[in-house]
């Protein structure tokens, strides 16, 4: 029972601290990005990589604007894991993708990405990739946001109350800011099935 009263009050810690100027500041970046007829482009490892596939699903259906989640092309992504190395898996899938300033991208991160511990370094790559062209980059991370946060245009950091349930909250708040965004008036353009059900 402890612990399961200590990792729920945690939650309620991390929604208290969640930082509101940094989400609308996502919102904005995503209506602009939607009326410049930007697409979205959304990475993530592990079960960032789950969260992604469904974020994606979310904003196609429920905001209208044109994204894609370059793990949900597993054939791809194992081919150039083999081929070409593990650290430009994304980078390289937005090359093909023929990234533009008017996309965006949004990471979905535990940690954010780290070269100097060889965390994520895809995710890096395919930053740095992304500031070549100019490309806006929203962030949901955990900890202290790593390599995202200090190249994001809107980052959304989620406090760390608890290092040891670091990995746990990042991944569950993930869903629920990203759920937020596409919830928001300025972004939803299409009912979602429950709530259209009287």
């Amino acid at each position: 029972m402890q612990f399961i009263k200590q990792f729920l009050s945690e939650a309620t810690q991390i929604i208290e601290q969640l930082d509101i100027q940094q989400i609308e500041r996502s919102v904005d970046l995503l209506a602009k990005a939607r009326e410049n007829q930007g697409r979205l482009f959304i990475l993530g490892v592990g079960g960032s990589a789950a969260n992604a596939s469904h974020a994606v699903n979310d904003f196609r259906k429920i905001v209208g604007i044109e994204a894609y989640a370059p793990t949900d092309n597993v054939s791809e992504l194992t081919a150039r894991t083999n081929d070409e190395g593990w650290s430009t898996i994304f980078s390289k899938w937005l090359e093909v993708s023929r990234l533009k300033a008017n996309d965006l991208l949004l990471i979905l991160s535990v940690g954010g990405g780290n070269l100097e511990k060889n965390v994520s370094p895809n995710l890096v790559s395919a930053l740095q990739y992304a500031k070549q062209i100019g490309s806006k980059v929203l962030g949901i991370v955990g900890r202290d946001g790593g390599y995202t946060a200090t190249v994001a245009d809107a980052c959304v950091i989620i406090p760390t109350p608890n290092p040891e349930n670091t990995t746990p909250h990042a991944e569950a708040f993930q869903a629920v800011v990203w759920h937020l965004l596409v919830s928001h008036p300025k972004l939803k353009v299409a009912q979602t099935k429950w709530e259209s059900v009287r």
